[in-house]
């Protein structure tokens, strides 16, 4: 039987702040709000909305790795990011503060229940309605997932084509960036995007910043830069 957490528990982890890595990363967006204070009331806004989902994303990666429960949980957690991007109204719906507890609740037993959701992410998602923070839900997942292949030595990566790649041309895509970067494990996210004419360009690395462009369109564009050069 898989072991429970608290929601008590859970939060008693997101206010000390105790969470591997959550100390650096609250102290660089505590220092982005205050910094940011000075700059406009929008500005605070986000910095604040960004340390709130890294406190409880910190958090939940901690419960996650004392209960060796990391792998079920990032599960759950892509789960619900591919949930609400297919139906936005969902969000909407937990966002809104004029929705009673017990209702967003409810929704999300039943979104639980369908896709098996391990016991820690059922408790995690009651806290965030609890602390009135189920309308960051998205922010939280997204800075999980980083914290998630952070301890994991997970690289990410975008490889956008021209048309749908087949899972082996993916595969040995994913063999070339490991060897490149060394990273232990390689998650590929697959785009179509046919301005690209044909091939493909990947993007890797911390922001992206890792860029291999083997597209038609890229070779357009420097010959073209070549031509002009000349």
């Amino acid at each position: 039987m898989a072991a429970v957490i608290s929601c008590s528990a859970l939060a008693a982890r997101v206010v000390s702040g105790s969470a591997t890595g959550s100390r650096a990363r609250g102290a660089v967006n505590l220092r982005a709000v205050k910094m940011t204070n000075a700059k406009g009331r929008g500005a605070l806004v986000v910095s604040a909305a960004s340390a709130v989902a890294s406190g409880y994303a910190s958090a939940l990666v901690e419960a996650c790795g004392d209960a060796k429960a990391l792998e079920s949980v990032h599960g759950d957690m892509e789960t619900i990011t591919a949930y609400m991007a297919a139906n936005p109204s969902v969000g909407t719906f937990l966002s809104n503060p004029t929705m009673e507890a017990p209702q967003k609740k409810d929704v999300l037993a039943k979104l639980g229940k369908e896709a098996d959701f391990h016991p820690f992410t059922k408790n995690f998602l009651n806290l965030l309605v609890d602390k009135k923070r189920i309308g960051n839900i998205e922010e939280i997942a997204e800075e999980f997932e980083s914290l998630y292949c952070d301890s994991t030595d997970t690289q990410i990566a975008t490889v956008t084509s021209a048309v749908k790649l087949e899972n082996e041309q993916q595969f040995m895509i994913a063999k070339k960036i490991q060897e490149m970067t060394g990273a232990k494990n390689i998650k590929l996210k697959p785009e179509v995007d046919p301005s690209l004419l044909g091939g493909f360009v990947v993007k890797y690395g911390k922001d992206g910043s890792g860029f291999i462009d083997m597209s038609v369109q890229g070779q357009i564009n420097t010959i073209k830069n070549e031509i002009v050069v000349a």
